[in-house]
C-alpha cells in the first residue's frame, strides 16, 4: 500500500511539474520572440546553402552561435548583447579546391530598451552594433561600427515588428578587401500556439551600398520549447528561399535548423 501511495504521489507531482511548465513554456516562447526579452539564451542556428559559385556547383554550412545576455541598468532600463559568431564550412564547387573551413566576422549589438512598454504597447531598443574582423580566409579584414535599433509589438499570440543595423567599415586591411558599408533589416511575423509552438516568418536583408546589391533571404521555421531533464531549449527547423543574391551566392532553397539553449531569471 506504501508503495502504491508513493508511486501516486510522485506520478501527481511529476504530472503538476509538466502541467506548470507548460503554463510557463508559452512565456518562454514569447520572450523569444523578443530579442531585447530579459532573459538569458543561447541560439545556434545551422544553415545549408547551395547553388554557391559562379557554376552553382557550391554549397555551405553556416553555424551561427548568438549568445543573448541582459544586463539591468536600473529600474527603467535594461542592456541586451547579442554576439553573431559564424561557422562556415565552404565547398567552393571547384575541381581540386579544398573546402574552406573558417570563423567568419562577428557581429556585436548591443541595445538599451526601457522595461516598461510604451503608452501604445510597443517594445523598443537602441544602440550600436560592431562588426569586429575574425582575419579567417572567410573575413572583411574590417573593422566596423554603426547604429542598430529595433521596435516589435506582442498581441496575443502574434509578435511583429523589425530590426536594422547599418555597419561601415572603420578600420582595417584596404590591400585585401573593400570597405563594408551595409544595411541589415529583420521585419519578422510569429505566432505562439498555446502549446508553445512558434510559427515564424522572417527575411534577413542586406544591402551591400559599395556593390548595390541586395541579399534577400525569407525564412519560415517553427520552433517547440520543452525541457530536458532541468534544460529548458527550443528546437526546430524550417526552409529559407533566396529571392535575391549576388551572382556567387546561394540560389534557390535551403535548411535551417534552431536549437536554443534557455535560461530564464
Amino acid at each position: 500500500m506504501k508503495n502504491i501511495k508513493l508511486t501516486l504521489v510522485t506520478t501527481a507531482m511529476l504530472l503538476s511539474g509538466q502541467i506548470l511548465f507548460a503554463a510557463d513554456a508559452g512565456e518562454v516562447a514569447k520572450k523569444l520572440a523578443n530579442p531585447v526579452a530579459a532573459m538569458i539564451s543561447l541560439p545556434i542556428q545551422v544553415n545549408y546553402q547551395t547553388n554557391m559559385g559562379a557554376d552553382d556547383e557550391g554549397s555551405q554550412w553556416l553555424t551561427n552561435v548568438q549568445p543573448v545576455m541582459p544586463f539591468v541598468l536600473n529600474d527603467d532600463w535594461n542592456i541586451i548583447s547579442r554576439t553573431i559568431i559564424p561557422l562556415i564550412s565552404k565547398d567552393t564547387g571547384v575541381a581540386g579546391q579544398d573546402s574552406i573551413n573558417a570563423v567568419g566576422d562577428i557581429v556585436q549589438s548591443v541595445w538599451v530598451s526601457p522595461t516598461s512598454l510604451t503608452d501604445n504597447g510597443w517594445i523598443w531598443g537602441a544602440g550600436a552594433a560592431f562588426l569586429l574582423p575574425s582575419n579567417s580566409d572567410l573575413s572583411a579584414k574590417k573593422w566596423g561600427a554603426g547604429p542598430t535599433g529595433l521596435a516589435l509589438k506582442q498581441d496575443g499570440p502574434w509578435s511583429y515588428g523589425g530590426l536594422f543595423n547599418h555597419i561601415w567599415s572603420v578600420g582595417g586591411s584596404d590591400a585585401v578587401t573593400a570597405n563594408v558599408n551595409q544595411t541589415f533589416v529583420q521585419p519578422f511575423l510569429t505566432y505562439i500556439t498555446p502549446e508553445a509552438v512558434t510559427i515564424a516568418l522572417n527575411t534577413e536583408s542586406i544591402y551591400d551600398w559599395e556593390n548595390e546589391q541586395w541579399t534577400v533571404p525569407v525564412n519560415l521555421v517553427v520552433t517547440k520549447v520543452m525541457k530536458i531533464g532541468s534544460q529548458i531549449i527550443s528546437v526546430g527547423g524550417g526552409v529559407t528561399y533566396w529571392a535575391e543574391a549576388p551572382d556567387n551566392g546561394p540560389e534557390g532553397f535551403g535548411v535551417r535548423l534552431l536549437f536554443t539553449f534557455i535560461f530564464p531569471k
